[in-house]
C-alpha cells in the first residue's frame, strides 16, 4: 500500500512538472535544478556563475529553503530577478511549488533559469520541477564516500561540482575514488573541479554551462 502511495504522489508531481517545462519552453528558458547537500556552495557557485555571465546571458533565479531569506537576498545584489520559496519544513522542492511562482518572475526576460533546491542529498534527486537539466554540487569537505551512499543523486545528475577544492591540502579526501565513484553510477557525468574562493575551475564550468542553451 506505502508503494502505491508514493507512486501516485511522484506521478501527480510529475504531471505538475510537465506544465511548467511547457511553460518554460514557450518562454524559451533553459531550466537547470542545482541540487547539493546543505554547505556544499551552491549560493557561492550561483554567484560565480552569475558574474560570469549575465552579461551575455539573463538569468533568474529560484531559491529554495526550509525557512529564510539570506540566500535570495545574496542573489538579489546581483541584480538578477530571484524568487525565494520557503518549504515550511519540507526537504526539497517539488513541481507545485515552482508552478506557484512562475508567474512572479518575469519569464520574457530569462534566458536561464536556475533552481537551488533545498540543501538536501536524497529528496531532491527524486522530484522532478520541470527542468532540462539537475546539476548537483559536492563540496570536497563532505568526503569521497558521498557517490556510494547518495547514489540517486549522481545517477540523476548532467553534472557534478566538486566544490571548495582550494581546501584539498587540509584534507583527505580522495578525489579519484570520489570521481570514479560517481562516473560507476553515471558515465555521462560531466565531472568539474572548481573553487569559489580562488575561481579556479570556475571559467571551464561557465563556458560549458553557457553552451548549453
Amino acid at each position: 500500500m506505502n508503494i502505491k502511495v508514493v507512486t501516485k504522489i511522484l506521478d501527480a508531481n510529475d504531471r505538475i512538472a510537465d506544465t511548467n517545462r511547457r511553460k518554460l519552453k514557450a518562454a524559451g528558458i533553459y531550466t537547470i535544478n542545482l541540487m547539493g547537500a546543505p554547505g556544499a556552495g551552491k549560493t557561492s557557485l550561483l554567484e560565480c556563475v552569475i558574474g560570469r555571465l549575465k552579461s551575455g546571458l539573463r538569468i533568474g533565479v529560484i531559491e529554495g529553503d526550509i525557512a529564510g531569506t539570506d540566500d535570495a537576498r545574496r542573489i538579489a545584489l546581483h541584480g538578477v530577478p530571484v524568487v525565494q520559496i520557503n518549504t515550511g519544513g519540507a526537504c526539497h522542492l517539488d513541481a507545485n511549488m515552482i508552478g506557484s511562482v512562475l508567474d512572479s518572475l518575469p519569464l520574457a526576460e530569462i534566458d536561464v533559469l536556475i533552481i537551488e533546491n533545498v540543501g538536501n542529498l536524497v529528496c531532491p534527486a527524486e522530484f522532478s520541477l520541470g527542468e532540462d537539466m539537475k546539476i548537483m554540487v559536492s563540496s570536497i569537505t563532505e568526503g569521497h564516500d558521498k557517490p556510494c551512499k547518495y547514489p540517486l543523486m549522481f545517477q540523476k545528475s548532467s553534472a557534478l561540482i566538486l566544490n571548495k577544492t582550494d581546501l584539498l591540502p587540509y584534507m583527505n579526501t580522495d578525489m579519484g575514488k570520489f570521481k570514479a565513484d560517481a562516473l560507476s553510477l553515471n558515465p555521462k557525468i560531466k565531472i568539474f573541479e572548481v573553487s569559489c574562493k580562488t575561481q579556479d575551475g570556475v571559467g571551464e564550468f561557465c563556458d560549458w554551462l553557457s553552451g548549453l542553451r
